[in-house]
């Protein structure tokens, strides 16, 4: 069966159980590290994704994002 595969939101999860395990102090020096890479590169992922859904709503409105309350 195919793995299904992470949301955003699957990945902000699993980036913020990474920064609770490694500012709880007790993880050995190594796996500490391994954190840090996996962290770095879901921070890029999300950082990514997040860059082509302001992308996209650009697009979608014109050039011009708005507060929903100033919304036709």
């Amino acid at each position: 069966m195919a793995k299904k595969q992470a949301t955003f939101e699957d990945r902000l999860m699993e980036l913020e159980e990474l920064v609770r395990k490694m500012e709880g102090g007790t993880l050995p020096l190594g796996e500490s590290l391994a954190a840090y890479e996996a962290g770095m590169q879901l921070s890029h992922q999300l950082t990514e994704e997040l860059a082509a859904a302001e992308k996209r709503m650009l697009e979608l409105s014109g050039g011009e994002v708005r507060p929903m309350e100033d919304a036709p």
